[in-house]
């Protein structure tokens, strides 16, 4: 006979990895050069295809931290779950987003994934459609800098789960 408690069982999860190194207390002259890199990006761009650029992006380059960072961040400016989930199946997804952030979603894929090591006319010229040019120029650096500070979370194993939205703002 089964029995029945109003106690949930306790779950075990695998326990947290470390960080490798706390690199903004060790370089914070870098770390201070990219908030102020982060802050002129962020100028003028929808918040929501800037967050769903920093999630995506941080997708492909499996930085833990930043997913958490910014799908929290994301939430708590009125995103939708749905739209959040979906982000890393855009391409089959693309009816949850609009022409200029499906453009701002592959520009992003184009310049994180440099395999072939360009971006092909093709992305930049649909970017070029749905973006003027100052706002274009923003898109691509929030591409540059969320894959720079992807670069010191994954080298750096920053630990996710521990981020509060808007705490580094």
């Amino acid at each position: 006979m089964t029995t029945h408690t109003d106690t949930p069982a306790t779950v075990e999860y695998a326990p947290e990895q470390p960080a490798r190194l706390e690199w903004a207390k060790h370089a914070p002259e870098v770390y201070r050069a990219m908030v102020r890199l982060e802050t002129a990006a962020r100028t003028g761009l929808d918040p929501t295809l800037y967050e769903l650029v920093k999630i995506r992006a941080s997708q492909i380059n499996h930085c833990a931290f930043c997913i958490d960072m910014h799908t929290k961040d994301a939430l708590a400016a009125g995103e939708s779950v749905e739209r959040i989930v979906q982000l890393s199946a855009w391409d089959e997804s693309r009816h949850f987003y609009t022409a200029k952030e499906i453009a701002a979603l592959e520009l992003t894929e184009a310049v994180t994934v440099l395999t072939d090591g360009f971006v092909p006319d093709e992305v930049y010229d649909n970017a070029a459609r749905h973006f003027e040019e100052a706002e274009l120029a923003q898109v691509i650096a929030a591409i540059t800098v969320i894959n720079a500070w992807n670069r010191f979370g994954v080298t750096c194993r920053m630990a996710p789960g521990h981020y509060e939205p808007g705490q580094y703002r």
